[in-house]
């Protein structure tokens, strides 16, 4: 997807203007469900304790956010950035009960936070969208504290031949359940292209070691389908 910036970043808008109200189930369109388990995954690798400080970028309508909270008893502090005001708002709306949740409207490029501000970074289903990803890698690195964590959730390369074509042949039927769905076939069409774009787990790794994290590592999420992502900020 060799867009400029600008254009890329103008089209993200646009689809999540489109979808912002039907997000959980464009997610369950694309992973027939199984995102929730992921989340549930990535949370527990977190493992997020009532003393944490965590980021949660591209937090779309929060789901991150409530599984974090939710984990420490509603103690711990989140503060959730979202570039789409459609999105926050939703999530605002969805999770207004919970306290210690903070909404920021930014993109993962420019974050209005200081250096060394939070013990977590969380990004979900998120960084592909990104519109500049080195410089949304240097902004996670930069305002994690020392001996912070990066945790990404991303939709990846299937490990397995045969699982690989399956999902690949989904894939093809996405956009039309999505026109169905959500009445616009457009922003299915990006979101299933940004998928077969984006970095393998290998390419992935390599860009978080070239940031500065290290012990990096990821595991699989339904052979490949998906992956999380993790490193630290040591120095």
């Amino acid at each position: 997807m060799n867009l400029r910036y600008e254009d890329k970043s103008k089209l993200v808008q646009k689809v999540f203007n489109k979808v912002y109200d039907k997000y959980d189930l464009m997610n369950d369109i694309m992973s027939l469900g199984t995102h929730r388990i992921w989340k549930k995954n990535l949370v527990s690798w977190i493992n997020p304790t009532p003393s944490s400080k965590i980021l949660d970028v591209a937090s779309g309508t929060g789901d991150i956010a409530k599984l974090c909270s939710n984990n420490t008893n509603n103690n711990c502090s989140i503060t959730c950035v979202e570039p789409n005001e459609k999105m926050l708002d939703e999530g605002k709306k969805k999770l207004k009960d919970l306290n210690n949740l903070k909404w920021v409207l930014s993109s993962a490029e420019h974050l209005p936070f200081k250096n060394d501000a939070f013990d977590y970074y969380t990004i979900s289903f998120g960084i592909r969208n990104v519109t500049n990803l080195d410089k949304s890698l240097s902004e996670a690195y930069r305002v994690l504290k020392n001996g912070g964590r990066f945790f990404c959730l991303e939709f990846s390369k299937p490990q397995n031949e045969l699982l690989k074509n399956m999902y690949k042949n989904y894939s093809k039927l996405i956009p039309t359940i999505g026109k169905f769905v959500a009445g616009s076939k457009m922003p299915y069409d990006y979101l299933i292209e940004s998928i077969d774009k984006f970095y393998n787990q290998e390419e992935f790794s390599k860009k978080l070691i070239d940031t500065g994290f290290i012990n990096v590592e990821h595991r699989n999420l339904t052979n490949g389908i998906a992956a999380i992502h993790t490193g630290w900020k040591i120095e």
